[in-house]
């Protein structure tokens, strides 16, 4: 296993860190599959201060990996997605489609409201989970959890690292 430098980030206009459940759950998911929560931050659903802070990261050389939670469904304010979108070099379209195959089967037909979405700039890998508690344990446990571990055969999204691919 291949400790990678986390970010996580909670998109929301109500919650602080005393009731950050869905992010408090993701850092813990972090630290059990023994990656290290190098920074973490609340920001209101808003499209500048998502990716101002989004942006900030990506350009710390120790961030490897950004997992945001909220701001990705339809209603209200919700606008992660378009924060995140122009920021990625290239999008990784097969995480926010495995993500709802996935979810079809805890949620059925309601998974079409989440826009779950994954991608890459700067050599940082950036991924967007709706902000339930059972959304966060879904993207993790079936995607992250694989994905983020540099064993995981026949591929993982660390070997898309440039200082993890193997020579």
């Amino acid at each position: 296993m291949t400790s990678l430098n986390c970010a996580l980030l909670t998109v929301s206009d109500t919650r602080t860190a005393a009731d950050d459940t869905s992010g408090d759950l993701l850092a813990g998911f972090i630290r059990e599959d023994g990656h290290t929560l190098n920074a973490r931050a609340i920001v209101v659903d808003d499209i500048y201060q998502i990716r101002a802070q989004i942006s900030q990261w990506i350009a710390d050389p120790d961030i490897a990996v950004i997992v945001t939670t909220g701001g990705t469904g339809f209603t209200g304010r919700d606008s992660t997605p378009e924060a995140l979108l122009p920021l990625f070099d290239k999008t990784i379209d097969g995480f926010g489609e495995l993500f709802r195959q996935i979810s079809y089967t805890e949620i059925n037909s309601s998974t079409i409201q989440s826009r779950a979405v994954g991608g890459i700039a700067n050599a940082t890998l950036i991924f967007a989970l709706p902000g339930s508690g059972n959304a966060v344990r879904t993207g993790w446990e079936k995607i992250l959890h694989n994905q983020l571990d540099i064993n995981f055969k026949p591929c993982n999204f660390v070997e898309l690292l440039p200082r993890f691919r193997e020579v």
